[in-house]
């Protein structure tokens, strides 16, 4: 759909503080910053929200400058299918890929999900993350997702890269929720000398899900190493491009919109890694429920969803997505509905 023009251009980076500190392997984080587009006309409003990439370096300030340097070409009027020629993948172009998506929704009165190709919209059961920490501490945290009234069922344990300490917190969330599905994320933190000393212990612990094992470009170190459990690339395929030339060694594919620059593109790489005869997961990179309702739109087409970001913030915003019984639900005043 060609939009109409003039638009109005707002752009704004928010802190998006974290409510305590997060650890994967190598990272801890205090805050998520995420970059925000508002597009008007006349009294039609399209927004998103983007927190880039940060191992990539794709981070707020770097995507405001990228935006603000082509207002003048954004607001003389510019579709989904422009963009994706005009920015590459990434944070800038997903939240204004997103604004767009809404916007078309506000012109069209018809919700994202229709847009999208979609008959109807339902909860999603998501995963709950736990950072890694000491075992015990990890176990309690992820008993008090599943006792909380979110009601986790599916628990996402953040890895560090070190077997035996990995092994130890897998074992103790099990304990503690031997009826959760459990999914364990490395963040690239394995090679082909470790990987094989972590796989007894995940498979004797009915994890079901290993997410980016490997170093990103150190595909290779996952050849030869039996897939006893699915392999999810996440790090090692960012787009459609990427996914194309990565998917052999991989059986999950995780699409998050900031690495691949919006719903438009997260919707394609779905498609094709259907026809890869990859299952399809969607990610986030934190951020707030605004940032979770487009990839609530592409969760619909997944296998597996971990659309958890909004409960570690400080604050999210309101109207907010909802989290009851271990899915998420997105309402129609959070984001993508006609007004």
């Amino acid at each position: 759909m060609s939009l109409p023009v003039p638009m109005q251009l707002e752009l704004r980076n928010e802190p998006l503080n974290l409510s305590a500190p997060f650890r994967i392997s190598g990272y801890v984080f205090h805050a998520m910053p995420a970059t925000v587009v508002t597009l008007r006309h006349g009294q039609h409003t399209g927004r998103g929200e983007a927190a880039g990439v940060y191992y990539t370096d794709d981070r707020p300030e770097g995507m405001l400058a990228t935006l603000e340097s082509l207002r003048s070409r954004i607001e003389a009027g510019i579709d989904r299918e422009a963009l994706c020629e005009l920015l590459p993948p990434g944070g800038a172009r997903n939240a204004l890929d997103c604004a767009l998506w809404e916007l078309e929704a506000q012109l069209r009165g018809e919700p994202v999900w229709k847009l999208a190709g979609l008959e109807a919209v339902q909860p999603l059961l998501t995963t709950f993350t736990v950072g890694a920490d000491e075992p015990g501490t990890m176990a309690a945290r992820a008993a008090g997702h599943v006792d909380s009234d979110k009601g986790a069922r599916a628990l996402k344990l953040k890895l560090t890269g070190e077997p035996k300490l990995d092994g130890e917190r897998v074992r103790a969330v099990r304990a503690r929720c031997p009826d959760a599905w459990i999914g364990v994320d490395a963040n690239q933190g394995y090679d082909a000398e470790t990987l094989p000393k972590l796989l007894p212990v995940v498979v004797e612990s009915n994890v079901s899900l290993l997410e980016q094992p490997c170093a990103r470009g150190k595909e290779t170190d996952l050849d030869g190493i039996e897939h006893v459990l699915p392999f999810a690339a996440d790090e090692s395929i960012l787009d459609l491009r990427e996914l194309e030339a990565r998917h052999h060694r991989f059986d999950v594919i995780n699409i998050k919109l900031d690495k691949c620059g919006g719903l438009t593109e997260g919707l394609l790489m779905a498609k094709r890694a259907r026809e890869l005869g990859k299952q399809v997961m969607v990610g986030n990179m934190a951020g707030t429920s605004l940032a979770m309702g487009p990839a609530f739109v592409l969760g619909q087409y997944c296998d597996v969803v971990d659309l958890d970001g909004p409960i570690f913030l400080a604050e999210d915003r309101s109207p907010g997505v909802v989290y009851r019984d271990g899915y998420i639900d997105c309402p129609a005043d959070v984001w993508g509905y006609p007004q």
